[in-house]
C-alpha cells in the first residue's frame, strides 16, 4: 500500500499494530535462520511470534500469516513494530491451529534491511515504478522461503495441513507465494489483499502482476474484502480477482459491509463477518477426512 492514512486509521486497518494478544493460547517469540549474514558474517535471522492452543500436543495444522505494509513506508520508526492479528490467532488457535506470525528482514524485531520497493530516495517510502515495486515482492518471497524452511522441519507441524495467509500487502504475498509452492499449502486466506494502494496510478498493473503469480496454486483460495476501503476499493479488486481467475486461478472472493465509520480495510479485526464463511473455507479446504 502507499497512500497515507492518519496513525490511528493505519494502527486500526491492521497495516500497523502492537495490540497484545489474548492469552487463551500460548505466545512465544523464535528467531528464524536465514542464509543472510550481515557485514561482519553474522547469520541474520527473522524474528516469528507463533500461537498455539494452550493444551496442544503432537502435529499440529499450522496458518503462516504475513504482515502488510507500513502505510507509505516513509516512517522508518513504524517498521520495528512488531506485527500479529489477536483476532486471525484467536480464530486459528480455538480450531486447533498453530499460527506463525513472521516478520520479514527489517520489520519487527528482524535483522537486515526492510526493502520491499522503496525508490532510490528511501525517505520517500515506497516507489510507484511497477519494476522496482515488484522486486520488493520478490525480496519478501525471499523471505518466507527462509521461514517456510524453518516451518517444515518443525516436529509440531503437520506439513499435510499447512494454510498459507495474510493482510494487505501480506495478502497478496501469501497468493503469489502459493503459486510458487503449488504443492505446499492447502489453501490461502487473503484479506484485503495489494501491493500498492490506489493513490498509486500504476497500482492496477502492479497488483494484477502480483496476484497472477499465484495463479498456478492448484487449490481453491479466499479472498476477503471490505467496503470503504481507503486502500482499495471494491471495484479494483475485483478487477484483481477477475484477472487472477481468467489466469487459471482458483478461489472466491467475498465482500463486508463493516460497521458506521470503520475502515473496510481493518475486517480481519471483525471475525464475526467473516468466522461462517471461513468455517466452510476450512471444511472444504481439509475435507472430511482431515
Amino acid at each position: 500500500m502507499s497512500v497515507w492514512r492518519p496513525e490511528a486509521q493505519l494502527l486500526a486497518s491492521g497495516v500497523l499494530t502492537n495490540k497484545p494478544l489474548a492469552r487463551q493460547y500460548t505466545r512465544v517469540v523464535e528467531r528464524l535462520p536465514t542464509p543472510w549474514t550481515d557485514a561482519d558474517g553474522r547469520v541474520q535471522t527473522l524474528e516469528a511470534v507463533v500461537v498455539r492452543p494452550i493444551h496442544a500436543r503432537g502435529l499440529l495444522p499450522t496458518l503462516v500469516f504475513n504482515h502488510g505494509s507500513t502505510g507509505t513506508g516513509n516512517r522508518p520508526s513504524w517498521f520495528a513494530l512488531t506485527w500479529t492479528s489477536p483476532e486471525v490467532a484467536q480464530y486459528f488457535t480455538s480450531m486447533g491451529w498453530q499460527v506463525v506470525f513472521p516478520q520479514r528482514r527489517g520489520r519487527g524485531k528482524s535483522d537486515g534491511l526492510y526493502d520491499e520497493g522503496f525508490g532510490a530516495n528511501r525517505a520517500e517510502g515506497y516507489t510507484c515504478q511497477p519494476e522496482r515495486s515488484l522486486q520488493g515482492l520478490d525480496r519478501a518471497i525471499e523471505d518466507l522461503n527462509a521461514v517456510m524452511a524453518h516451518v517444515l522441519q518443525r516436529p509440531d507441524v503437520d506439513k499435510a495441513r499447512l494454510l498459507i495467509g495474510g493482510v494487505s500487502r501480506g495478502g497478496l504475498l501469501s497468493v503469489a507465494y502459493a503459486g510458487t509452492r503449488p504443492d505446499m499449502f492447502l489453501g490461502v486466506v487473503n484479506f484485503v489483499g495489494g501491493w500498492m494502494g490506489e493513490g498509486c496510478k500504476e497500482a492496477a498493473l502492479i497488483n494484477r502482476a502480483g496476484f497472477l503469480r499465484g495463479a498456478a496454486m492448484p487449490r481453491p483460495t479466499l479472498w476477503l474484502y471490505g467496503e470503504r476501503d481507503s486502500y482499495y476499493s471494491l471495484d479494483h479488486s475485483r478487477a484483481s480477482f477477475e484477472s487472477f481467475l481468467a489466469a487459471g486461478g482458483k478461489g472466491k472472493m467475498v465482500s463486508y459491509t463493516l460497521p458506521p465509520g470503520q475502515n473496510g480495510h481493518s475486517i480481519h479485526g471483525f471475525p464475526a463477518l467473516w468466522k461462517e464463511k471461513l468455517d466452510g473455507y476450512l471444511a472444504q479446504t481439509l475435507g472430511p477426512s482431515r
